[in-house]
């Protein structure tokens, strides 16, 4: 639960005060957390221990708020990530970030796409990628919260760069493009048009699904034109599916019921064709988008 739930915001005195500041940080904060980590569940107990030193720091020692919440998170977010590297190897099948609605908090131009592909970074160069590209920071400032140089900043950013540039999104597709995307996907497959359906592929698309060994679902990212076309039409030629529009911090998805399992399904493009699909199935991680 939220801090701010928890609290009476009429508490008078310097508890109030603590609040309202981090409250007014705390949009900026959950799109910081939820960049590093992917997981809006990780995020949210970032958040909360946040507001636990937040609230027992000294205010002498506190000149920005914003600036002082900001370090606090972003290292919380990197004691996960090295957490959740060691537990990785756990995880049944592939691992993908969790989908949460568009109004869960403040997150700008970041696709389901990017912060997949940033697992394959270093949680000092995820870090170091966020707090530059999504909010502008300079690298003296991103050295005083990773405590590291500024040399040693820059050089992780062009790391970062080099891991994720062969791959990184370079189309965004508008809400409506994207949306009617989904639609015609899931029409070709659920009629089982194969033809059409391939027609919509790139030859190298890849479709990735994460179920943890909750769902019966591929553990292994499926590849190629037709593999892709034969693997949707066989799940959604079904007469019980159904398909719901749902708006992602991270742009447009369904929510597709079938076989009464649901998952959220999001689609990348080059502006022609399909190019990756990402499908969550993983119960653990379709709570915030229930109901």
């Amino acid at each position: 639960m939220d801090p701010s739930q928890r609290s009476n915001p009429q508490a008078a005195g310097p508890g109030r005060l603590i609040l309202q500041e981090y409250e007014s940080a705390r949009g900026m904060l959950a799109g910081l957390a939820y960049r590093l980590l992917g997981s809006w569940h990780d995020a949210e107990d970032v958040l909360q221990e946040a507001y636990v030193r937040w609230s027992a720091a000294d205010r002498a020692d506190v000149a920005e708020p914003r600036r002082y919440l900001t370090r606090v998170v972003t290292r919380l977010s990197i004691d996960v990530l090295r957490t959740r590297s060691a537990r990785r190897e756990s995880y049944v099948g592939e691992w993908l970030p969790e989908p949460v609605p568009v109004d869960a908090f403040e997150l700008d131009d970041v696709s389901m796409a990017l912060l997949h592909l940033m697992e394959r970074l270093t949680p000092p160069q995820r870090a170091v990628y966020v707090l530059r590209t999504a909010f502008t920071l300079p690298y003296d400032e991103i050295a005083e919260i990773l405590d590291r140089t500024p040399e040693d900043c820059r050089q992780l950013f062009r790391r970062a760069q080099h891991a994720l540039d062969e791959d990184r999104p370079r189309y965004r597709p508008s809400t409506a493009e994207q949306r009617q995307l989904l639609v015609n996907f899931v029409a070709a497959a659920r009629d089982g048009d194969l033809p059409r359906l391939e027609s919509m592929l790139k030859e190298s698309v890849t479709s990735w699904t994460d179920s943890n060994g909750g769902r019966r679902a591929a553990r292994k990212p499926v590849t190629g034109r037709q593999k892709v076309a034969h693997f949707f039409a066989h799940i959604y030629a079904h007469p019980d599916l159904t398909v719901t529009p749902i708006e992602l911090a991270t742009g447009p998805a369904l929510k597709v019921v079938v076989r009464g399992n649901h998952h959220v399904l999001v689609l990348d493009t080059d502006g022609e064709l399909i190019t990756g699909i990402r499908v969550q199935a993983n119960p653990a991680k379709l709570s915030a988008v229930e109901g």
